[in-house]
Formats: structure tokens, C-alpha cells, sequence
């Protein structure tokens, strides 16, 4: 009985707290894809994120996190989009931005709610218990652990996929001394589908269930600082801070719903930004729009140079200005992938300038971009 009425507060009170999703996975045992991790990093597949090898230990179960963990409390929040988010792909001159983070960091949404409600759920037990909470930062395995808390499963892209909302739920988790009788596990109801494999630009899932990040959009546009690997540009398109089409494309979205916290709802002005003007934007500009945005955390450098690798693919001459000013910028990646641009816009006016810039020039990054214009090198033809 008193198990039964922590449930069913614990349900209530997410609900009031704006969670869409709530489930009770066991606080003992390996995490589910434990032995997926472990090839993953094994393969490389992780590419520079050396912070998977160096959390390794402690992804594989959560009490070699926090050994004194009983039950895990998971939670999901609707983020759904109220629009195709794919739509944006057909207009070259705009940025695309992942859905995630066309709103407020949900890092700063959901961790306070779920301090509140780990409190309040030790405090109805009237025990003396502890809590910790996790928002996707710390080595915690949120994906697999919603799905053995019964919140969905993890689909052949390797993200979550909920009956209910489709692709589009953040996860957060309560640790918790609590002992709490766990949900049934998700099952997996991908079937023959292969969507997700389809959809993908750059085939970042070689094979069903297991991602290669060193080829995934997001990962090359938000998690690595190097440049782009050259064969991947034409790919990327406009997609300038992350990646969509794995999830947008999943058919279980036909019961997602639009996000219900109004915190989450995207900006009008990230929807479809003007590529003219994120490639004007200096430092502190660029830290004014993405204010509280998930953005930020990649830096301007990064973010511009995404943004000239869409300038690339757009064609045409609107951008060629923009691009030709960050030919001289002071980020050296930025210069890097100016270089890439023009060539793509104006190929015989980047060769013409390539000797002089040469000449200039000492980062090697930038100057193994100008060497590449011979057109050798894949994604320069």
C-alpha cells in the first residue's frame, strides 16, 4: 500500500511538474547496452568525445555512479515540434537548427523540477532517504534507462522512441535510496523499419541499433572542435547546430504532440535564421542571441563555421560578401571553412587568391584547406 501511494503521488506530482513521462527502472544490475557502450568506445566510434572512455566505468551501472542507489525514477518531457521539422532543409539561405535547441536549454527547464520532486517524493515517504538527480550531465545512461523504465525503447537510430510522443522527449533521472517497485521494460517495436537508416545524409547508423558518431551531423556540427572532415560538408547542407532526420522521419511520430511547456516552445527567431547574418555575428552578438540557449556552449568559432559550411551549400552569389569578410576573421576555424565556402560559390576567385592567402597564412588548418582546392580531395570536386 505505501508502495502503491509513492507511485501514484510520484505520477501526480510529475505531471503537475510538466513531465509527460514517468517510469521506475531497478537501481542494481548492468545498464541494458552496457556491452554496446563497450564496443562503441572500443571502435572508436566515439571519435574526440574522450570523455566516454574516461566515464566508462561508471556508465555501465548506476551504483558504480552512486553505489547506495536503489531505484531509478526516469522522467521524459514532450518537446515535440508544432511543425515538419525537415521543412527548413528546402530553404538553403536559412540555418537549420535541431529542434532541441530552438528554445530555453531544457538542462535549465527540467534539472530544479526534478529536485523539487525527488524532495518532495522523500518527504511524503517520511523516511530518511537520499536523492541525486541527473539532467545529461554526468555518466548516466538516460536512453537504455528509459527503456528498461518502461518509457519506450531504443529504436534502430539509438535514441529513444515513446508510443505516446514518438522521438521527441528529454530525459532526466531521479537516484534514489527509495526502494520502488520498477516498471515493466519497454519492448522494442521497430520491426522491419528502417527509416532512420534511410533518412540519414552522412549513413551514421552502418547498421541497425548502432550509431557511428564520427559520421553523425550532430556530433560534427556541436561535439567535436576540429573541422568537418571535407567529405562530409555536401551532406551536412544547412543544418547548423545538430540533426533532425533520424527522428523526424520515425513513424511512431504520428502520436507525438506538441510540447506543452511553454518553455520549450521554439523562438521565432530560431526557426529559420538568416545565414547572412549569423556569419556577421562577432562574440558577444553571438552570445546576446543564444542567450540561454544550448547554443552558446559550442562557441562562436564553431557555430560560424557551421554556418559557412551551409553558405557552401547554398549556392548562388546572396552569401559570397559575407563569406569573402570571414576570409580574414580572427578564428582560425572560421578561416578554415571560409576557404571551403568560396570555393563552392566561386571556385576560379578562391583558386586566384590562394597563392597570396598561402603566403599569409599560418595556421595549418587553414592552410591545408587552401592546398585542398585542387579539387582531390572528396567534397572539393
Amino acid at each position: 500500500m505505501i508502495q502503491d501511494g509513492l507511485k501514484s503521488f510520484l505520477h501526480a506530482d510529475a505531471r503537475r511538474l510538466g513531465f509527460d513521462a514517468v517510469g521506475i527502472a531497478p537501481g542494481e544490475g548492468d545498464v541494458a547496452s552496457a556491452a554496446g557502450l563497450d564496443a562503441f568506445v572500443a571502435d572508436g566510434r566515439h571519435g574526440t568525445m574522450a570523455w566516454m572512455p574516461e566515464t566508462l566505468e561508471r556508465r555501465r551501472s548506476a551504483r558504480a555512479l552512486w553505489p547506495e542507489v536503489r531505484s531509478i525514477i526516469v522522467l521524459g518531457m514532450n518537446y515535440g515540434p508544432d511543425e515538419d521539422p525537415l521543412a527548413i532543409l528546402a530553404r538553403p539561405e536559412r540555418g537549420a537548427i535541431s529542434v532541441y535547441a530552438r528554445h530555453r536549454d531544457y538542462h535549465d527547464v527540467i534539472k530544479g523540477r526534478l529536485k523539487e520532486l525527488g524532495s518532495r517524493l522523500i518527504a511524503r515517504a517520511g523516511s530518511d532517504h537520499q536523492m541525486k538527480v541527473f539532467v545529461d550531465t554526468a555518466p548516466v545512461m538516460e536512453k537504455p534507462l528509459g527503456q528498461m523504465a518502461g518509457l519506450g525503447w531504443q529504436g534502430k537510430h539509438t535514441n529513444l522512441v515513446s508510443r505516446d510522443f514518438g522521438s521527441w522527449l528529454f530525459l532526466g533521472s531521479i537516484f534514489t535510496t527509495l526502494d520502488l517497485a520498477p516498471d515493466a521494460p519497454g519492448g522494442d517495436l521497430c520491426g522491419s523499419c528502417r527509416a532512420c537508416q534511410d533518412a540519414c545524409p552522412t549513413d551514421a547508423f552502418p547498421v541497425p541499433y548502432r550509431l557511428d558518431a564520427r559520421r553523425c551531423i550532430s556530433y560534427l556540427t556541436i561535439e567535436t572542435k576540429n573541422p568537418v572532415p571535407a567529405e562530409f560538408r555536401v551532406a551536412i547542407g544547412n543544418r547548423i547546430y545538430g540533426c533532425d532526420d533520424c527522428l523526424a522521419v520515425c513513424p511512431w511520430n504520428k502520436f507525438a504532440q506538441s510540447a506543452r511547456e511553454a518553455k520549450l516552445v521554439a523562438r521565432e527567431d530560431l526557426k529559420a535564421p538568416r545565414l547572412e547574418e549569423l556569419l556577421a555575428l562577432d562574440d558577444a552578438a553571438f552570445r546576446t542571441l543564444f542567450s540561454g540557449s544550448p547554443v552558446k556552449r559550442i562557441g562562436r568559432e564553431k557555430f560560424v563555421s557551421n554556418c559557412l559550411i551551409a553558405a557552401g551549400n547554398a549556392g548562388g552569389s546572396a552569401l559570397l560578401g559575407a563569406v569573402r569578410t570571414c576570409l580574414v576573421d580572427p578564428a582560425p576555424l572560421v578561416r578554415a571553412m571560409a576557404v571551403w565556402a568560396l570555393y563552392r560559390l566561386e571556385p576560379q576567385e578562391a583558386l586566384a587568391r590562394r597563392q597570396a592567402a598561402l603566403h599569409s597564412e599560418e595556421d595549418e588548418r587553414v592552410r591545408s584547406e587552401w592546398h585542398a582546392l585542387d579539387g582531390k580531395e572528396q567534397g572539393y570536386g
